[in-house]
């Protein structure tokens, strides 16, 4: 593996280390793998597609965070995106590395990795050390405090965030106090400290205007990835449809092949419809509450994903539930008490738990894992999602194909029992296993398919 050398600085992958004059710059791990890759590539000119393929390759992020990483990369290297000498945007592509004098070299143990060149280290010695000035930090803090009413001053305040922290976190807190505006600022500086190596803790319990704070912060990230969360959202529903979709086929098939049965071949398309009716509802809400807890949170991750999944999918079997109800009654005189809400809350938070489990970081965007990786959440959120649906036939809840069987028992004339399938294990009716089996396959199959929609990769 080589290392770079180029101006003033010394770039090692082995090692992870970029040097300027002997002196480390330090680097989040992506962006110091962004650099790599763009000096690696500096006979092109290098797509954005590409890099998020290469360097955030099991996460999803927004373009922003692209735009981010480059500017903190020219502010580590002393460039300017209007005159560069070290990066340069190519418009609607992507960015090049432009360095004309860039010297590749072996990176052996043996080898002074950490020693500059004789031009660089004439001048170690007398490299100032520059003293922040004070009203330099008054200037930062009323940028950050007032409204942005542009994309373009959004970006400037994370520029003075980001030179906040670098300046030294605790005195720009000390300095922001009440001022007008701190809770904006507040939170800027708590979303920027995860870019900034060596960045101070920000935080919000028991700071002033902590509640308002929160609210910015929630809103700047939700902002930021707004666009990837509605393309996960769309993605998880659509997922968890068509496995509601395929499962409710199956099941109609099942039943009216069964001997005795008197159900019509057109169940199968009858139960396939409220199949993916409720798998895509279901999807939706859990995805949904899932995805704004991943764009939101970057503490506490796994608490926020049980929590946001949870009320997602309550939030949707809440509304079936009651959209259930209101048409039994009005149209067809029947009053059940058919399941929703709790049945949600238990699959939603089982589903946000597997999540997290399958997906331990994703380090401020959408969790994107790959390959065996993504086949281990893949099967981590079937399985959770199979065992509630079996917990909860188990307490007596009917989910989907129990609460079928219910309206066509209580309606006269109905065909579209579910009684058949007890045959195949051995009930005289639609009994406590046979229960059991079909919720659980409902179950498992609503987490397959929200599973493989939330893992999607699609193209940023």
């Amino acid at each position: 593996m080589p290392r770079y050398r180029f101006g003033d600085f010394i770039l090692s992958p082995r090692r992870r280390v970029l040097l300027r004059l002997g002196q480390e710059q330090p680097l989040i791990p992506r962006y110091f793998d962004l650099l790599v890759f763009l000096i690696a590539r500096r006979a092109d000119a290098v797509h954005r597609q590409n890099i998020f393929d290469e360097v955030w390759k099991d996460v999803i992020v927004s373009d922003s965070a692209l735009s981010q990483a480059i500017r903190t990369l020219r502010r580590t290297l002393g460039d300017d995106s209007r005159e560069p000498r070290f990066i340069r945007t190519v418009s609607r592509h992507g960015y090049r590395f432009v360095h004309a004098d860039v010297v590749e070299e072996p990176d052996d143990a043996d080898a002074e990795s950490v020693t500059p060149g004789p031009a660089a280290s004439a001048v170690i010695g007398i490299v100032p050390q520059v003293t922040p000035d004070p009203d330099r930090y008054e200037a930062l803090l009323a940028r950050i405090a007032r409204p942005a009413e542009s994309s373009s001053e959004r970006e400037e305040q994370r520029e003075a965030a980001e030179l906040l922290h670098t300046r030294g976190t605790s005195e720009a807190l000390r300095r922001l106090g009440v001022r007008p505006g701190h809770p904006r600022a507040r939170a800027l500086l708590r979303d920027a400290r995860w870019d900034v190596p060596g960045a101070d803790a920000v935080p919000l319990l028991g700071a002033p205007g902590m509640v308002w704070a929160s609210v910015w912060l929630v809103e700047l990230r939700l902002r930021r990835a707004a666009r990837i969360v509605a393309s996960r959202w769309a993605s998880a529903a659509l997922g968890a449809g068509i496995a509601g979709l395929a499962g409710g086929a199956l099941g109609g098939v099942l039943v009216a092949a069964m001997p005795g049965s008197t159900a019509p071949q057109a169940l199968s398309a009858v139960l396939a419809l409220i199949g993916g009716v409720c798998g895509a509802a279901g999807g939706a809400g859990v995805s949904a509450g899932l995805s704004i807890a991943e764009a939101a949170a970057r503490s506490w991750r796994r608490t926020a994903l049980v929590c946001g999944a949870a009320l997602g999918g309550g939030a949707s079997g809440l509304i079936a539930q009651w959209l259930g109800h209101v048409t039994l009654a009005t149209l067809v005189g029947v009053e059940l008490n058919i399941g929703g809400a709790a049945d949600g809350v238990a699959i939603g938070a089982a589903a946000g738990l597997a999540y997290a489990t399958g997906t331990p970081s994703s380090e401020g965007g959408l969790a994107a894992p790959r390959g065996s990786r993504r086949w281990k959440a893949i099967l981590l959120m079937t399985g959770a999602c199979g065992l509630a649906a079996f917990m909860l036939t188990s307490l007596g809840r009917p989910l989907v194909g129990g609460t079928v069987h219910m309206i066509a028992t209580a309606s006269s004339g109905a065909r579209a029992t579910l009684a058949p399938l007890g045959a195949l294990v051995g009930e005289p009716d639609f009994g406590p296993l046979s229960r059991r089996i079909i919720g659980t396959g409902e179950g498992a199959l609503f987490g397959l398919g929200l599973a493989l929609g939330l893992t999607r990769r699609p193209k940023v």
